[in-house]
C-alpha cells in the first residue's frame, strides 16, 4: 500500500459519505438504522486505516532488521 495524500482523500470521502447517509435516514425517522451505518462506516475506516498502519510497522521492522 503507498501512502500518499489519496488515502487520505479516500478517507475524507468515507467520512462525507457516512454523514449524506446519516442525514437522510435521520430524516426519514430511521434513527436506529441511521446508527448502524455510521458504526459500519466507521468499522470500515478503521480497518483500513489499521492495515495503513500494519504496513508501516512492517516497514520499520524491515529497516532495522537490516
Amino acid at each position: 500500500m503507498v501512502f500518499d495524500v489519496g488515502v487520505l482523500f479516500k478517507i475524507g470521502a468515507m467520512g462525507i459519505l457516512l454523514i449524506v447517509i446519516e442525514q437522510l435516514l435521520k430524516a426519514n425517522g430511521k434513527n436506529d438504522i441511521a446508527v448502524l451505518a455510521n458504526l459500519a462506516g466507521i468499522v470500515i475506516i478503521l480497518i483500513t486505516i489499521i492495515g495503513m498502519v500494519s504496513t508501516l510497522f512492517d516497514t520499520v521492522r524491515a529497516m532495522f532488521t537490516m
